[in-house]
């Protein structure tokens, strides 16, 4: 689709956004007559300005996607700070390190035959990066999946999200399977060392959907399914936190104030909220101890209501779509499967948290892309719409290298 005639669509998106954003701040701001929230009642519409609008000049993307994409990064600060303002202000530092980092991984793309030689480097360094919390790792909610490097911890399976899209994509594009499977194997073997259940489903689930998209293979992805289900088993007879979450979802109110009481006060803060919920400011989900992570959907259908939070399934949802598109339009095997992956990371990431947080799943940890709170989670998601929209660059960049051959061809 030709740029120009996208972006009248975006900036009728991008304009709502920002007076939502607008307002829900200037409303915190007049509740407590905190002058930081008229500040940010200021900046924030324009960061999303900037960040949607004024990026794209600079090189070719999808502005669409980066409009629903920043939706839900303001989303998350917003909810943040309202909960709690620290957590919020840190938030929009680690929004504007992740900025960076998705215009690193659209360069990444966008000279990618110049620097795909750099794929075994980038495939070692995220085996030895996943490697470090089974050595050095922190353990947290019966996961030791977190490290801390010069005082800074950060969870390296998220970081390696990025790194196993590109290298899977390469290998899988160039139909080394064998060495593909070889490669996710190590670092499922290592998610499990970690007992990160939760991460190594979603690397499952990405590495089976990329395969069988490179393969056509129905016998891989029935191997696969049944590899999966054999996992499950597996990990439920080995780990007795992952018993415990399943125990909880089937009957989170047989101990109502001990494990359950997460789950049980998520559900409550839903009930709560209704269609509409109970307005911004005026919610009680802060009772929920993982509220700004794991249950900060929970959260949102608080604060805003259940028929806001079918939107913002809705927007995941575009997300995803969007993302199938592109890789519809690539013109090379190795951008289709990128696109494919990402795309595929982004939504199932999501369902699976926001599955948990309604009872529909058992909680499995992960969060909420763009929206809950964490530097790595946060940073890793903007990472993969970086690559996810290098691969939107270059097929703008076909589409206008192609219109410049259509018009030289007019003119003989």
């Amino acid at each position: 689709m030709d740029t120009i005639k996208q972006r009248p669509a975006e900036r009728r998106l991008a304009k709502p956004v920002m007076l939502f954003i607008f307002s829900a701040f200037l409303l915190l701001g007049l509740k407590d007559f905190n002058w930081f929230s008229f500040v940010l009642a200021i900046l924030a519409p324009l960061a999303i300005y900037a960040s949607t609008l004024l990026l794209p000049k600079l090189f070719p993307a999808d502005t669409l996607l980066l409009a629903l994409v920043n939706f839900l990064c303001a989303l998350g600060i917003l909810t943040l700070y309202r909960m709690d303002p620290e957590r919020g202000i840190s938030q929009i530092i680690t929004y504007g390190i992740g900025l960076g980092v998705m215009v690193m991984g659209i360069l990444y793309i966008r000279f990618w035959q110049r620097l795909k030689a750099t794929v075994p480097i980038v495939a070692v360094a995220a085996v030895v990066l996943m490697a470090l919390p089974v050595f050095f790792g922190e353990e947290r909610n019966g996961a030791k999946a977190w490290i801390a490097l010069f005082g800074v911890g950060f969870q390296p399976s998220e970081i390696v999200k990025l790194a196993h899209l590109v290298v899977l994509a390469f290998l899988l594009s160039r139909r080394r399977v064998l060495a593909s499977v070889l490669f996710a194997g190590v670092s499922l073997v290592l998610l499990m060392l970690q007992k990160d259940l939760g991460t190594a489903l979603l690397y499952y689930a990405i590495t089976l959907i990329m395969v069988f998209s490179a393969t056509g293979s129905l016998t891989i992805l029935g191997l696969g399914t049944a590899g999966a289900a054999a996992g499950a088993v597996l990990g439920y007879s080995m780990f007795s936190h992952v018993k415990r979450r399943v125990a909880i979802w089937i009957d989170p109110w047989a101990d109502p104030r001990g494990s359950g009481y997460q789950i049980v006060q998520s559900l409550i803060a839903i009930a709560n909220g209704g269609l509409w919920g109970t307005g911004l400011g005026l919610g009680n989900a802060s009772v929920i101890p993982e509220y700004s992570t794991d249950f900060i959907f929970s959260v949102i259908l608080n604060e805003f209501g259940v028929l806001f939070g079918v939107c913002v399934v809705a927007v995941y949802a575009l997300i995803f779509i969007r993302g199938i598109s592109i890789a519809m339009r690539s013109r090379s095997k190795f951008h289709t499967l990128l696109a494919l992956g990402c795309s595929s990371f982004i939504a199932l990431q999501a369902f699976v948290i926001i599955g948990g947080n309604i009872k529909l799943i058992p909680l499995t940890g992960v969060t909420l892309p763009f929206v809950s709170y964490g530097g790595t989670s946060l940073i890793s998601s903007l990472g993969i719409m970086g690559l996810l929209q290098g691969v939107a660059s270059v097929n703008l960049e076909d589409i206008k290298e192609d219109q410049m051959i259509a018009l030289i061809g007019e003119e003989n």
